[in-house]
């Protein structure tokens, strides 16, 4: 009987070392496939990649005046961090400082461990003469400038009473480095003048609520000198003054120190003025060729007031000197009106002062004109109804297009000079203040740095949810991988 023959076939081994060779080869095309869209992945994040501020509040994101400012330089910037691992401070500045190295590349940092990196730092220390750790350094050209620890955070220290440590309550890095790296980059030093010998503010008393030193140190790490001026015999004001700053005189200045300032002024002077409530200085005829009255008055607000006697300035009128201080809060205390006047100013239209408001009361805020008055009501026949002016800025120059480098005369009168002494600078009264000193020096990069409160978040929860919450972790998470155990044996066994 003839047997039928079967056709060939491919012995099983065969069949399955073809398999596994295609499935290999299918790996290894997936595997160079995953490969080549990783690198071309890295390739495009390291070309073109962008930095996310994902801190509650935004905490070391660049103000838009540091970022301008870095913008603008030309030279390179070396910064040298001295600063131990274990201080409080090392990982805000530390990422605060990534910051400022990503918006510009001529910003350069260097990190160094003053307790590991021996050799390092002693030849770092020797180089910047730095005698002390806990300093960031700012090197410029062999400019430096240096930023103690203890000059970049506020310190909460009623906690003392207690036996508990200062509580830090702001962070003012950005404040402190952009202001570094300005003074080391700009060639010129503005010198502002305090006037003295009137009962004016003291720049160097340490006094609560009366000394400005710690205003005038605002000023000093804005790199600027600050002294102060008595008007002698022969009374002028210096050559080499870029602002002259008259902070709550309370005696009438004379004639010829009224003269002075007038000449001043006339030489296309800066000059800033907080004047006081209840005060007659002697300046009020001069501030009217200028365009200005000053009231005397108290100006009060109910709807802005915690206790009858401060303002809450939280919204103000379109000038640079305010451009970003829209949102925070300036404190004045029982301050005097002070307003443009009705009508045009004496002059000719090239000679005319524009004035402009910068801060007013509301619509239910009121001029109270007689401050014995005991609680001050307002008056429809004495008081002058809101928004009253507490603050103007002034400017003299050239009409525009006729001869712009024509140097304008600037004035700013503000109708407090309690709201930036010692002890009282609560809000944006600093920021306020150095915005107009610094629209005044025109160096509008510096105006307005705010320090970034510390926000101390906190989770408060209950006994029960403590107990909830300890058997959860306590109990419940080692339960976990027993009870998915059990589920995968019942699940085999099943």
């Amino acid at each position: 009987m003839e047997t039928r023959k079967q056709p060939d076939r491919a012995p099983p081994v065969r069949q399955g070392v073809f398999r596994r060779t295609i499935l290999r080869a299918n790996t290894a095309v997936a595997l160079a496939l995953a490969a080549t869209l990783g690198l071309m992945f890295n390739y495009l994040s390291y070309r073109h990649y962008g930095r996310l501020d994902w801190s509650r509040g935004r905490y070391f994101t660049l103000s838009e005046k540091t970022r301008s400012l870095l913008a603008g330089l030309t030279g390179s910037v070396d910064v040298v961090v001295f600063l131990q691992p274990h201080q409080e401070l090392f990982e805000d500045v530390h990422q605060l400082l990534r910051e400022y190295e990503y918006a510009s590349p001529q910003i350069h940092v260097e990190r160094v461990d003053p307790d590991r990196d021996l050799a390092r730092t002693e030849e770092l220390m020797r180089r910047y003469e730095v005698s002390e750790p806990n300093v960031i350094v700012f090197d410029s050209g062999g400019r430096r400038k240096y930023v103690r620890a203890a000059e970049i955070a506020e310190y909460d220290y009623t906690a003392l009473q207690y036996g508990r440590s200062p509580e830090r309550v702001a962070f003012k890095g950005e404040q402190a480095f952009s202001s570094a790296i300005y003074s080391i980059t700009q060639i010129r030093k503005p010198t502002v003048y305090f006037l003295q010998g009137h009962g004016e503010r003291d720049i160097e008393s340490f006094e609560r609520g009366l000394g400005y030193a710690a205003i005038a140190e605002f000023i000093r790490r804005d790199h600027a000198e600050v002294k102060p001026l008595v008007l002698g015999p022969n009374p002028v004001v210096p050559d080499d003054a870029s602002a002259l700053v008259v902070a709550g005189p309370q005696k009438a200045l004379a004639p010829a120190e009224l003269d002075v300032l007038r000449d001043y002024l006339e030489r296309q002077g800066r000059l800033l003025l907080l004047l006081d409530a209840a005060t007659t200085t002697g300046l009020e005829p001069l501030l009217e060729k200028w365009g200005v009255r000053i009231g005397d008055d108290v100006v009060l607000d109910a709807t802005r007031t915690l206790t009858g006697r401060e303002l809450f300035i939280t919204e103000y009128e379109p000038h640079p000197i305010t451009r970003r201080l829209n949102g925070l809060s300036t404190v004045l205390y029982l301050p005097r009106s002070v307003e443009p006047l009705d009508g045009e100013p004496v002059g000719e239209p090239v000679d005319r002062p524009a004035v402009t408001a910068l801060a007013l009361c509301s619509e239910s805020g009121w001029a109270e004109t007689d401050r014995l008055e005991n609680p001050m009501r307002y008056d429809p026949e004495r008081d002058r109804p809101g928004p009253v002016p507490v603050a103007v800025a002034v400017e003299k120059g050239p009409l525009p297009g006729i001869d712009v480098q024509i140097r304008p005369t600037r004035l700013v009168i503000i109708g407090d000079s309690d709201f930036v002494a010692n002890g009282v600078m609560t809000g944006a009264n600093a920021d306020f203040f150095l915005s107009a000193l610094n629209w005044l020096l025109e160096r509008e990069e510096l105006m307005a740095i705010a320090a970034k409160p510390v926000e101390d978040n906190r989770l408060i929860m209950t006994a029960t949810q403590l107990r909830t919450l300890f058997w959860i972790v306590m109990a419940g998470l080692p339960a976990l991988p027993a009870l998915l155990g059990t589920l995968v044996w019942w699940r085999r066994r099943t």
